[in-house]
């Protein structure tokens, strides 16, 4: 079957099989490798990346589901060579050891700063329940989310 996606920005047009995971496209058609694979059951959510907006696990959602649509993986969130704001919290903040889970962890709270522009770190841990780390312990990734959220909004430290 044939699907176009409008990814990151660019529209992409491929034949692909109607059972290709939406993970699988991205990864294997557009070499967008940035969208991790970890588990293949949605449960750890490095797969997550942004359909219309909405944070979505992709290894779990078929490609002709997003037929149509607007993606944006990990690879799409900086701009003319600048990191977002996300990605530079993760790195002023520490929010990453092995970095296996940061992609899907950026995505989670990309979609959640997009709906609360200063989320509590209650609201944080909540919005990230469907996202697992094995390496720092979600303290970091926390102050990293709460940084990009202040950088955001215009708040300097």
């Amino acid at each position: 079957m044939e699907v176009k996606i409008t990814v990151n920005g660019k529209s992409e047009t491929r034949t692909i099989e109607d059972r290709m995971l939406l993970a699988q496209f991205l990864r294997e058609e557009l070499n967008l490798t940035g969208t991790h694979i970890g588990c293949d059951t949605s449960g750890c959510g490095a797969c997550t990346v942004l359909l219309d907006g909405k944070a979505v696990k992709s290894c779990t959602l078929l490609a002709a589901q997003a037929d149509g649509c607007e993606v944006t993986t990990i690879e799409g969130m900086s701009k003319n060579g600048e990191l977002h704001p996300l990605q530079e919290g993760f790195k002023e903040e520490h929010g990453l050891q092995c970095g296996f889970c940061t992609p899907g962890m950026i995505m989670v709270a990309a979609d959640l700063l997009s709906k609360n522009s200063s989320p509590t770190e209650t609201e944080i841990r909540e919005a990230l329940e469907g996202n697992f780390c094995r390496c720092t312990g979600y303290h970091n990734i926390v102050r990293s989310i709460k940084y990009a959220a202040e950088k955001m909004n215009g708040v300097t430290a």
